[in-house]
């Protein structure tokens, strides 16, 4: 396979090219290491898949229409995209929302009418999130649950992206799999994410923000778990039998959500030290609770997440402590 992975510089996008990589595979690595936070961490992971075999990397603002054309055009021999790369963040997207159109719909659209064009493409499969549920009527979210009532601009942006791929496959036979991530956490996560968040300040004896007054529920999913799935999507390509659109959205959580401060707990006994909690309101575009019904990419993709909060928390927790050297 010669596969196309965006965001390569991104948390989950590394992981992903790294078992890639692992598994033999040519990987061509896209990101336009933006400053939506440190990019120090994006040039460090990129910096572990640098010099691998079968790893090259583009920078190339998605964004840009002519800068896609250029990619994949067919002497890139690309033969399987993932699509990783996206503005993230919830509450970010109340404070810059044009981010989130430019990233998540201008360079959807642009990779979208690129491959249409692109002969030989097996699969394309490409991030959503849980954030497409809103504010779900039942737990666990079913993936044929309705999702048309988004909270925040992020997850609208997420919703139009799994619209315009099932339009694409109708139109275009563009076979497609959508996968709704669950709270992924981990090592080299994201530093706008809980675990980084409030281990960062844990360790500095500043106080950390649970909104809601800590009364929230999260599937918090570990990314080696996240990892085996999305690699399992793209071995499996939606069959086209020429009637309906080959397209398909799974979800990819842990299966068990857990209390927020249950979380702190796990991090507090594995730094050795209490946090300082500030107990804030809920937040504009934040829902009480996310927890995945797996059953789909159960069945069709053999996926089982097997990795706890007890022993995910704290490998995050190492490699933290590791690479801050604290």
């Amino acid at each position: 396979m010669h596969i196309l992975v965006t965001g390569v510089a991104g948390f989950i996008g590394f992981h992903v090219a790294q078992a890639l990589l692992a598994r033999g595979e040519t990987v061509i690595g896209v990101d336009n290491l933006n400053d939506y936070y440190d990019p120090a961490l994006k040039h460090a992971r990129l910096a572990q898949l640098t010099g691998q075999k079968g790893f090259s990397f583009q920078p190339v603002e998605l964004a840009d229409r002519d800068a896609v054309d250029a990619l994949l055009v067919p002497a890139s021999g690309v033969t399987h995209i993932i699509h990783l790369a996206a503005q993230a963040g919830v509450r970010y997207s109340l404070q810059n929302p044009h981010a989130y159109i430019s990233a998540n719909i201008v360079a959807q659209i642009n990779l979208l009418e690129a491959v249409r064009r692109l002969p030989g493409l097996v699969h394309f499969v490409y991030a959503s999130s849980s954030s497409v549920y809103g504010h779900a009527e039942k737990a666990p979210f079913a993936v044929t649950d309705r999702t048309d009532r988004p909270l925040s601009l992020y997850a609208a942006t997420k919703k139009a992206d799994e619209l315009f791929h099932y339009t694409y496959a109708h139109l275009y036979r563009i076979p497609a799999t959508g996968l709704r991530f669950f709270t992924v956490y981990g090592p080299w996560g994201r530093p706008d994410m809980a675990a980084f968040l409030f281990t960062k300040a844990i360790l500095a004896g500043e106080p950390i923000r649970l909104f809601n007054g800590g009364d929230m529920r999260r599937d918090f999913t570990y990314i080696d778990d996240i990892v085996a799935g999305v690699l399992a999507t793209l071995d499996h390509p939606p069959a086209d039998t020429g009637e309906a659109p080959p397209h398909r959205v799974y979800n990819l959580g842990h299966n068990h959500p857990e209390k927020l401060t249950d979380f702190v707990a796990i991090l507090e006994e594995a730094l050795g030290r209490k946090a300082v909690l500030d107990l804030q309101p809920m937040q504009p575009g934040d829902v009480y609770e996310t927890a995945a019904d797996i059953t789909e990419s159960r069945r069709d993709l053999g996926f089982s997440p097997t990795t706890p909060l007890s022993v995910g928390l704290p490998k995050f927790i190492a490699w933290y402590r590791e690479f801050y050297r604290v």
